[in-house]
């Protein structure tokens, strides 16, 4: 089976497009005008092959009728009976058959004996055929409606009713002149379609003529059937216009709001795609506008949140700038003081310092943004992960004698994240990195995983702490800000841009987690990440 058909089968199978709302629409909207006209011809049809059926017996019935009264008054002859052919015409004239019969007598040669159309005094008014050859739209026609013809012959021949066959006269003559009664119908030199039955003329056992009665109001007849066929259609189609009505009112219309909404955003005319009658919809078009909603909310809170960012640099790096400004004019100035001279280049350089510190954190940031936006989120082991990264301190910090150790309290379990290796890599060293900078000579960091639950969702839950001097109670509130620092005493300038911790709430953010900070009862700071785990 291809993929294409086994998609195909799987989707039409699937809960998830039984209760689809908008298909369950479609579905019954395209097929209720069909269903009306299924309907509709399966009634006429099967009027139609009644009609033909009980047609067909009544011109048996007629035809045996009259061919008995002919060889009562037009057959004589014994031991080899004849055919009288001026009695037989003359018995043929008197019937005086109705306008939509017509009753032919002919030998068993083939010979015509007589034709009731020219012995009586009716007229014939019809249209004369057409002189060119016909086209191919009629040709085409008439060998769809013949097989059709076919098709319902071959329908009641199943069910085992008497099919009346289509079939050339000589087929039909050759029949009867056999001794059987032979139906047939077909269409005639001038395009009219009649049913035709053919009988013999016998006396005693012998055929001595052929008696064929043929029936023209066929063509009336379907006519009728055809206009019959006009309410079920001017239905359909009624019910198709309202259908398509409520197509356009239910989807199409939506859908052009939410175009047209969209396209205001692009342009600025409106910052939010507030659509209430839409999004307030229970189907796939109130969840499309809602996910658009959404969407237009996350991308203004980035544009805004960039704008922040862009206002927080150019103020970071204002500062340092007006500080190496003030100190180069004030160097011009005390030039024969060397001591002064000196400290201002030192504060220059702890400004150059800084500044390439606080370029080099923004590229970072500007760098994962852009990670976390085009890098999707894979499997992970958060175990080993954090293992890893935690092995690579082992000698970073040798020079102070502060230890990085990491703690498993899930015992190996393997839990799973969906993450990127990139973004929350450099959470764990952020985090390891500012508990290093507050920790004492000698002091431990400790990275402990440990397993929680949220309700009855998995939690995977990441706890770094320190033996540092602990978070101040009116600061655990900022220290995620954008370059907002609070450094001890003593601390070198310029090591510290302030964007560590808000680039770890921005990752965790983006990865469905949570972190937040507090301290230790025995001293020390402790920041808390939980991700959902599977």
């Amino acid at each position: 089976m291809s993929e294409p058909v086994r998609m195909l089968k799987l989707g039409l199978a699937s809960p998830i497009f039984l209760g689809s709302r908008i298909a369950r629409l479609i579905f019954a909207s395209n097929l209720a005008g069909l269903a009306i006209l299924i309907i509709g011809a399966m009634v006429l049809n099967e009027m139609r092959a009644s009609f033909v059926v009980s047609k067909k017996q009544d011109l048996v019935g007629q035809a045996e009728l009259l061919s008995n009264l002919v060889a009562e008054s037009a057959t004589y002859g014994q031991p080899e009976p004849r055919l009288d052919d001026a009695l037989a015409l003359e018995t043929l004239s008197s019937l005086s058959l109705p306008i939509t019969l017509r009753g032919k007598i002919f030998t068993t040669e083939s010979y015509l004996v007589g034709d009731s159309y020219f012995l009586s005094d009716r007229v014939i008014v019809g249209n004369l055929p057409p002189l060119k050859t016909p086209g191919r739209l009629m040709v085409w026609s008439r060998g769809l409606s013949e097989w059709s013809i076919g098709l319902l012959d071959s329908i009641n021949a199943s069910r085992g009713q008497s099919a009346v066959r289509t079939q050339s006269f000589a087929e039909e003559f050759e029949q009867a002149r056999l001794g059987a009664v032979a139906a047939s119908q077909r269409f005639n030199d001038r395009g009219q379609r009649i049913i035709s039955v053919s009988v013999p003329i016998q006396r005693v056992s012998a055929v001595v003529g052929i008696l064929t009665l043929e029936s023209n109001d066929i063509d009336a007849i379907i006519r009728a059937e055809r206009a019959a066929l006009i309410p079920f259609i001017a239905v359909a189609i009624l019910v198709a216009l309202i259908t398509s009505a409520l197509l356009t009112l239910g989807i199409a219309d939506p859908l052009k709001r939410l175009a047209a909404a969209a396209d205001d955003i692009r342009t600025g005319k409106r910052q939010n795609l507030d659509l209430p009658k839409v999004s307030t919809r229970h189907d796939e078009i109130g969840q499309l506008a809602q996910s658009l909603e959404s969407m237009t909310a996350a991308l203004l809170d980035r544009i805004q949140a960039n704008e922040a960012f862009a206002a927080d640099v150019a103020h970071e790096l204002k500062n340092p700038l007006t500080s190496i400004r003030s100190a180069v004019e004030t160097l011009a100035v005390v030039q024969d003081d060397p001591e002064t001279s000196a400290k201002l280049r030192d504060v220059m350089a702890k400004d150059v310092q800084r500044l390439d510190r606080l370029i080099t954190d923004i590229s970072n940031a500007s760098r994962l943004e852009a990670e976390i936006t085009r890098i999707p989120l894979e499997p992970l082991d958060i175990g080993r992960f954090v293992r890893d990264v935690v092995a690579t301190y082992d000698r970073v910090e040798a020079k102070r004698g502060i230890r990085v150790v990491f703690e498993d309290r899930t015992f190996g379990a393997g839990l799973l994240v969906r993450g990127r290796e990139g973004p929350l890599g450099q959470v764990v060293r952020n985090l390891v990195d500012n508990a290093c900078s507050f920790s004492p000579a000698e002091g431990c960091v400790r990275v402990v995983l440990e397993q929680s639950h949220l309700g009855v969702n998995p939690v995977v839950r990441l706890l770094v702490e320190d033996d540092g001097p602990g978070i101040p109670p009116n600061k655990r509130s900022k220290i995620f800000e954008r370059f907002y620092t609070d450094r001890p005493a003593g601390t070198a300038f310029g090591n510290n841009s302030g964007l560590g911790l808000s680039i770890v709430a921005q990752i965790i953010q983006t990865h469905h987690g949570t972190v937040r900070a507090e301290n230790r009862d025995q001293g020390g700071a402790r920041f808390i990440i939980e991700l959902p785990a599977f």
